[in-house]
């Protein structure tokens, strides 16, 4: 995986990246599929005018699409935790979409029995 970042501060460059490395180590345990020369990681962050927040844009690139996130927070590792949750969730449900996982009925368990209830067996 190519991690490549833009428009991060120097100040806060090494968070960023130590938190971003952290999490791509979360994503990289969903994409062992893929070769790793073909997942690009591309993050960018900004300060939002007029506010005291930061907002940090991640694209995934793999090579059936590409995945964009966005997270907003009062501090970088908070916005930094916020877009790879929201890129996590979304690359799940890519990997379902590919599977087909709506084509295939899941068994559902019948639950347990509450108490005071009785089977009859008349």
């Amino acid at each position: 995986m190519r991690i490549t970042y833009s428009q991060v501060e120097p100040e806060f460059r090494d968070p960023v990246e130590k938190e971003c490395e952290r999490r791509a180590e979360k994503l990289r345990r969903w994409l062992k599929r893929y070769e790793p020369d073909l997942i690009q990681l591309h993050v960018s962050l900004e300060k939002i005018p007029r506010r005291p927040a930061y907002s940090l844009t991640v694209n995934l690139a793999l090579p059936m699409g590409t995945l964009h996130a966005t997270g907003s927070a009062p501090e970088t590792r908070a916005s930094v935790k916020a877009a790879f949750a929201e890129l996590e969730s979304q690359l799940k449900k890519h990997q379902e979409k590919l599977r087909k996982d709506y084509v295939w009925k899941r068994k559902r368990s019948r639950g347990a029995l509450k108490p005071g209830s009785v089977l009859s067996t008349d």
